[in-house]
């Protein structure tokens, strides 16, 4: 299909927000007379900072277009009040933001438009995001030649990332546009901001600012996201519904059999979606044409129908709350229109809101132990997606509680040690959408039941450890638990004294949290003084102390990073990460390759022995044919000349070594015998602590030639948890870690 083709409800929808010498940013058509953009874009379009929180004044006109409808036609719009979502720092409160600071919560904002859309305008419609799946954007002019291609990367609340695969260069002029789904024909998020690769930026300036651009990241605002922020806008629009739309008109008439409760259910569901209720006589047509073409609308007219068939009773065994063919017939009818959604939008909301609370379950921990055979690829950043995706799954005959009630009910439990009330309001949620759903409370308290007897086996001390999954959770008992971390990606620059960075926050029992993105060049003191600050404010250390983990590129296997230390003049003294913190060096460039030895390895953890690499070893021929003989083997000791070490740490990472240790500077057979004996008797998850402390022994008693420490480094890229943010490909997003 031709792009023009694929693209033209996107074109129909797509809004340029113009400022004072052209465009500042996108949007898009939601509603026939309103338009949803980024915050930030419309504090360009008015002159104003672009962090600015106030809500604009009511009198105060942005100026839109629709380029791809009528170029030549522009339309006025104000600022909804009620529906300004202007950038924060935090996901709760109104933190303001420090500009430059990725990644924010909000920045949204609906325009109602002050007149009529131009004819041939259409509004959007949208679906989740798919993490398997190509996007298209826009600039802000509209012009097809600015189209740009993109793959998601992850989810990581409150963004997506995705990496530019195709098309011209990215400018901040894309916010607020819509994010394409070609295949589907639907928008799946808004984009928000670009990180853009120092590098290419020195090159384009270089070229005279004609340069394509490649920046490293692009970000969108998901769906869910943008549904969380603004929940009392009316329904989205999805694409049109095709199969089991006969079934459930025909189910919808056996059911809503008078003329007064057919006009009664389109009154609540017209109110429902802010559209006005037409009073036209009986049409079961226009009822299902209303739900087939929302967001939840199928839900929504399950739930307009319950409450009707209150009132409106059918002779046989129909009314709501009760088993009756002709209800059972629309409720199958509506799972086949809409298979993904079961949930209305004030049930999902307010479950998004509870589980907003929660802080002892783990997405991947939930997801495994609710659905422990699930192999596909899933992009979680927070409970409410795993509600998402559970949603699309029916009870069965074995089991007739639904995956989505029953991870509610395991969310509850974890819970109950810290947070009775909210563990109670859960118990609410639970037991009200059970209802609506037809499940048996009976069949809801045994699973309860069931899950609170597994949770008390699986913390008494005499019950043998339950299995661990990949996430750091059980799949019976605790939904998570990991010692908090503080991860740096340095980013490809032209040099090795100056970098680009992005940091990831991730705490016991959280999400990891992008909490800062450095897209300038700066030096290891700026970075370290940033890790310091993302410490003291975004990590609980207590009662173990933070993993600091960087991921870089191999040719930076050998950066002195243990060495690294903030300025002097900085509160409290100089602060050396790789003295006080487990420091630790991680690859970027794992593939799926590599997958198979990593694998294999990381089976073998428990009893594989390692290899010493000395000058025999030092051809990585020789290497990697010792790592094929050894494919049990996870730890590799590295005592040759120190100019050999980089091609044989690429060998390690392709042949799926979990670990290598080595010395920047000595080398030789004792250098070897060394560091062998540091690592003997310790367990693989020990390494860390073990080279800390050799690093400090070496720095407390300077000048002894016999401590190894002061230039020790360490590759550790064991099978704990890794954020996907992090994933340079999708393996790691879809296979378990161990």
């Amino acid at each position: 299909m031709h792009a023009d083709v694929e693209d033209a409800a996107l074109h129909a929808a797509f809004v340029s927000v113009l400022g004072g010498s052209g465009p500042v940013g996108a949007g898009v058509l939601v509603a026939d007379d309103l338009v949803l953009t980024c915050a930030h874009v419309v504090n360009s379009a008015l002159g104003r900072d672009q962090f600015d929180q106030a809500a604009p004044p009511r009198d105060a006109l942005l100026r839109l277009a629709f380029p791809l409808v009528d170029r030549e036609r522009e339309v006025s719009a104000r600022v909804k009040p009620a529906r300004w979502r202007p950038p924060r720092a935090d996901a709760i409160g109104c933190a303001p933001v420090v500009s430059g600071q990725l990644a924010h919560h909000g920045d949204l904002a609906v325009l109602r438009l002050e007149g009529s859309a131009p004819p041939g305008a259409e509004p959007a419609p949208f679906q989740l995001h798919d993490c398997e799946r190509e996007v298209v954007a826009l600039w802000a002019s509209g012009n097809p030649v600015t189209t740009i291609r993109a793959r998601p990367r992850v989810v990581a609340a409150p963004w997506v990332a995705l990496d530019v695969v195709g098309g011209v260069g990215v400018s901040a002029g894309y916010s607020g546009g819509p994010l394409w789904d070609r295949a589907r024909q639907a928008v799946v998020g808004l984009v928000v901001a670009v990180h853009e690769d120092a590098q290419a930026a020195r090159a384009r300036a270089g070229a005279g600012g004609h340069q394509d651009r490649s920046p490293a990241v692009v970000y969108g605002i998901s769906l869910p996201a943008i549904e969380s922020e603004l929940p009392r806008m009316p329904p989205l629009r999805v694409p049109a519904a095709r199969r089991g739309v006969q079934q459930l008109l025909a189910a919808l008439e056996g059911v809503l059999t008078t003329e007064a409760s057919v006009a009664q259910c389109e009154r609540r569901l017209s109110e429902r979606f802010g559209f006005p209720a037409r009073d036209l006589g009986t049409d079961h047509a226009r009822l299902v044409r209303l739900a087939v073409g929302s967001r939840r609308g199928v839900p929504e007219l399950l739930e307009a129908a319950r409450t009707t068939l209150a009132q409106h009773p059918t002779p046989d065994g129909g009314a709501a709350g009760t088993p009756g063919e002709p209800w059972e017939r629309l409720r199958r009818a509506a799972r086949i229109v809409s298979p993904t959604e079961c949930l209305t939008l004030d049930q999902r909301r307010d479950l998004a809101g509870l589980l907003a609370r929660c802080r002892q379950a783990t997405p991947d921990a939930l997801l495994a132990a609710v659905l422990p055979y699930d192999a596909e690829p899933r992009a979680l950043s927070g409970l409410a997606d795993v509600i998402d995706v559970l949603e699309a799954y029916e009870p069965t005959d074995r089991q007739p509680v639904p995956p989505l009630l029953r991870a509610v009910v395991l969310v509850a439990g974890e819970e109950r040690q810290t947070a009775d009330q909210l563990t109670e309001d859960l118990q609410a949620w639970t037991e009200r959408v059970a209802r609506r759903m037809g499940v048996p409370w009976a069949a809801v308290c045994q699973f309860q039941a069931d899950a609170a007897d597994r949770h008390a086996a699986a913390r008494a001390p005499s019950a043998p450890p339950p299995p661990v999954d990949g996430a750091g959770g059980t799949a019976a008992g605790r939904l998570g638990r990991a010692v908090p971390r503080v991860q740096i990606e340095l980013l490809p620059t032209g040099g090795s004294t100056l970098f680009t960075y992005q940091i990831w926050a991730w705490d016991a029992g959280a999400q990891p949290r992008l909490v800062v993105v450095q897209d300038r060049d700066a030096a290891s003191t700026r970075v370290v003084e940033d890790i310091r600050r993302v410490l003291r404010t975004e990590v609980r250390e207590d009662p173990e102390t933070a993993l600091v983990e960087f991921f870089v590129a191999p040719e930076w296997l050998g950066l002195a990073i243990d060495t690294w230390e903030s300025d002097e003049g900085d509160e409290g003294g100089a602060f050396v990460p790789g003295l006080t913190r487990r420091l630790v060096v991680r690859t970027t460039t794992r593939t799926r390759e590599c997958y198979a030895g990593w694998k294999r390895r990381t089976a073998a953890l428990a009893s594989a022995g390692r290899l010493v690499f000395g000058e025999k070893y030092a051809d990585h021929k020789v290497a990697r044919a010792n790592l094929e003989v050894r494919p049990d083997v996870g730890t590799v000791v590295l005592c040759c000349d120190p100019a050999r070490h980089g091609q044989l740490l690429r060998q390690c990472v392709q042949a799926g070594v979990h670990t290598v240790l080595w010395h920047r500077t000595d080398h030789g057979e004792q250098v070897g015998l060394d560091l062998s004996g540091m690592l003997e008797g310790t367990e693989p998850r020990g390494v860390p602590e073990a080279v800390r402390l050799e690093r400090a022994k070496a720095m407390a008693e300077p000048g002894i030639p016999t401590h190894r420490g002061g230039q020790l480094s360490l590759l550790h890229d064991p099978p704990d948890h890794r954020p996907p943010p992090l994933a340079p490909e999708p393996w790691v997003l879809a296979e378990p870690a161990s």
